[in-house]
C-alpha cells in the first residue's frame, strides 16, 4: 500500500515529462512554420515595397521630367522674345543710322550751296557797289542838268520831292492800313459784339424808359394801400398774374407799371383800371379779372389783325399769322408803333411795285409781314428776320413773301425784287422825321452836327447827311484824296462820329471820290 503512491506518482511523472516533450518539439514545429511563413511574407511584402518604390520612382521622375520640359519652353519662349526686340532694335538702329545719312548728305548738299550763295552774294554786293557808285555820280550830273534846265536850287528840288515822297507815304500808309483792316475784318467778331454792347449800353436806358413804362392814374393815395394790400398780397398776386412790375412811390395820384412787353402792359393797365373802379381789390378778384382781361385783348388782337388786313386789301393769310400781325399794336420799335410801321411798308412796297409791274397783293403782304418776327415769343432766340421767315414758312405763306421777310435785313439772299423794295420801304419809313421818337428840334440839330464833323476833315469837298441821319455821304476833292485814303477817311469819320455823337441804330458813312475829266471839241 506504501508503494502504490510513489508508482503512481512516478508515472504521473513520466507521463508529464513525456507531454512537456512532445508539446515542446510540436510548439518548436509550428514555431518554424511560423517562422517560414513571416519570412515569405516578409519577402513578398519586401517585393511589394521595391515595384511600389519603383512605379514612384518612375512617377516622380516624369512629373520632374514635364516640369523641366515646362520650364524649357518657358525659357525658350523668353529667349526668342528677347531676340526678337533686339532684332527690331537693330533694324531701328540700321533705319536711324540711314536717316542719318541722307541727313548728312542733305546738309552737306546744303553748306555747298550756302557757299555756292555767299560766293554769289559776294560777287552781287562787288557789283551793287560799282552800281551804286555809278548812280551816284548819275545823279550828281543828273541834279545838275535839273538845276540848269528846271532853274531850280537843290533846297527848292528837295522841298518838292519832299512832298512827293509825304503824299507818296500817305498813299502807301493807306494802303498798309487797309490791308491790316480788312485782315482785322475777319478776327474782329469779338470786338464788333464788344462796340455793339457798349452801344447797348449808351442808347438803351432813355429807350427803356420812354417804352416799358405804363402809368395808370387814380383818384386818390388811400387807392395805394389798397392796390398793396395787407402785407403786401395785392401788389404781389397782382405782379404773378400778370408778369408786369407794379411801382407804388410818391408820385401823386398815379401808379407805375413797368415791363418789356407792351401786351402784358396793356392787361395790367385795363385789369388795374377795372379793380380800381370795382373797388373789390383780392388776390381772387385779381386772378378773375386778368384772365379775362386777357380773354378780349386776345380776341381784339384778332379783330386788329383783322381789320388791317382788310385795310390793305388783303386776303388768304393763316388766322396764326393774322394773330401775329395783330400782336404787333403793342409792339415798338426806338418808340415807332410796329403795326403803323408795317403798315407804311405795306403800302409804300405796293406802290413801287405797281410802278415796276409786279404783283402788288404779293408786294404788300411781304412790306405788312416783313417785322412779323418781332411779334414771337421773347423766350425764343435769333434775329426777328429768320424768326419771321420760320414762322411764315409754317403756315404756307407765298415763296416771295417768305424771302422778303428773311432777307430784309440781308441775313439771307434775295430771291425776288420785291424783297429789295420791302428793305428799301423799311428803311424809308423807319427814317421818316418823326417817326421814330425824337424831337424835330434834336433831329435837325443831330443832322446839322453830322455834316459839320464829316466837312472838317481835310480833303472834304461837300457832306450830305441822308435818311434820317442814318447815312452820311461825303464828297471828296479827288486831286487831294486818292482811293486808298478814301478807304481811311471813311473809318476815320465813323471813329469820330461814333466818339462824339449819340444816335439811335447806326449810322453808315459813304466816302464817295468822283473824277471829272473835261474837253471841248471846237
Amino acid at each position: 500500500m506504501g508503494m502504490e503512491p510513489l508508482y503512481l506518482a512516478g508515472i504521473a511523472f513520466g507521463i508529464g515529462i513525456i507531454a512537456f516533450l512532445l508539446g515542446w518539439k510540436i510548439n518548436s514545429s509550428i514555431g518554424k512554420v511560423s517562422v517560414e511563413n513571416g519570412k515569405l511574407e516578409a519577402k513578398k511584402l519586401l517585393e511589394e515595397a521595391e515595384k511600389e518604390s519603383r512605379t514612384l520612382k518612375k512617377e516622380k521622375l516624369l512629373e520632374v521630367k514635364d516640369e523641366w520640359l515646362k520650364q524649357k519652353q518657358k525659357f525658350d519662349n523668353e529667349l526668342n522674345h528677347k531676340r526678337q526686340k533686339i532684332q527690331n532694335y537693330e533694324k531701328q538702329v540700321e533705319n536711324r543710322e540711314e536717316n542719318l545719312d541722307k541727313k548728312v548728305e542733305v546738309i552737306n548738299q546744303r553748306e555747298r550751296a550756302v557757299k555756292e550763295l555767299e560766293k554769289r552774294n559776294e560777287a552781287e554786293q562787288e557789283t551793287i557797289k560799282r552800281k551804286h557808285s555809278e548812280l551816284d555820280r548819275l545823279i550828281h550830273d543828273q541834279n545838275i542838268r535839273l538845276e540848269k534846265t528846271a532853274a531850280l536850287t537843290a533846297d527848292e528840288a528837295k522841298k518838292m520831292l519832299m512832298e512827293n515822297m509825304i503824299d507818296k507815304a500817305k498813299s502807301e500808309a493807306s494802303q498798309y492800313v487797309s490791308e491790316l483792316r480788312d485782315k482785322a475784318k475777319l478776327e474782329s467778331k469779338k470786338e464788333a459784339q464788344k462796340i455793339i454792347v457798349q452801344a447797348i449800353q449808351r442808347t438803351a436806358v432813355d429807350h427803356s424808359v420812354e417804352t416799358t413804362v405804363s402809368v395808370v392814374q387814380i383818384q386818390n393815395d388811400e387807392m395805394k394801400g389798397r392796390i398793396i394790400g395787407r402785407e403786401g398780397r395785392n401788389i404781389r398776386a397782382f405782379e404773378a398774374a400778370t408778369g408786369v412790375d407794379v411801382i407804388v412811390d410818391d408820385t401823386p395820384e398815379a401808379v407805375i407799371l413797368s415791363a418789356f412787353d407792351q401786351f402784358r402792359r396793356e392787361v395790367a393797365r385795363i385789369s388795374l383800371e377795372r379793380l380800381i373802379s370795382d373797388g373789390r381789390i383780392h388776390p381772387a378778384r385779381i386772378e378773375e379779372v386778368v384772365i379775362k382781361v386777357k380773354s378780349e385783348l386776345e380776341e381784339e388782337i384778332l379783330k386788329e389783325g383783322e381789320n388791317t388786313l382788310i385795310q390793305l386789301g388783303l386776303h388768304g393769310v393763316n388766322n396764326e399769322l393774322t394773330k401775329h400781325i395783330g400782336r404787333m399794336k403793342y409792339r415798338s420799335s426806338y418808340g415807332q408803333n410796329l403795326l403803323q410801321h408795317s403798315i407804311e411798308v405795306a403800302y409804300l412796297t405796293g406802290i413801287m411795285a405797281a410802278e415796276l409791274g409786279f404783283d402788288t397783293t404779293i408786294a404788300k403782304k411781304a412790306g405788312l409781314m416783313h417785322d412779323i418776327g418781332k411779334t414771337i415769343d421773347r423766350d425764343v432766340e435769333g434775329p426777328h428776320a429768320l424768326l419771321g421767315y420760320d414762322l411764315a414758312k409754317k403756315y404756307r405763306e407765298h415763296p416771295i413773301v417768305i424771302n422778303a421777310i428773311g432777307s430784309h435785313h440781308e441775313d439771307m439772299e434775295m430771291e425776288h425784287p420785291i424783297s429789295a423794295l420791302v428793305q428799301a420801304a423799311d428803311a424809308i419809313s423807319g427814317a421818316r422825321p418823326g417817326a421814330r421818337r425824337e424831337p424835330l428840334e434834336s433831329y435837325v440839330k443831330r443832322l446839322e452836327n453830322l455834316e459839320s464833323l464829316a466837312t472838317s476833315f481835310e480833303g472834304v469837298a461837300k457832306t450830305y447827311a441822308i435818311q434820317a441821319g442814318r447815312e452820311i455821304r461825303v464828297v471828296v476833292e479827288p486831286d487831294k484824296v486818292d482811293d486808298n485814303y478814301s478807304d481811311q477817311l471813311a473809318n476815320e469819320i465813323a471813329e469820330k462820329i461814333q466818339e462824339e455823337m449819340e444816335y439811335p441804330g447806326q449810322i453808315k458813312v459813304v466816302v464817295i471820290r468822283e473824277v471829272r475829266k473835261i474837253s471841248y471839241a471846237k
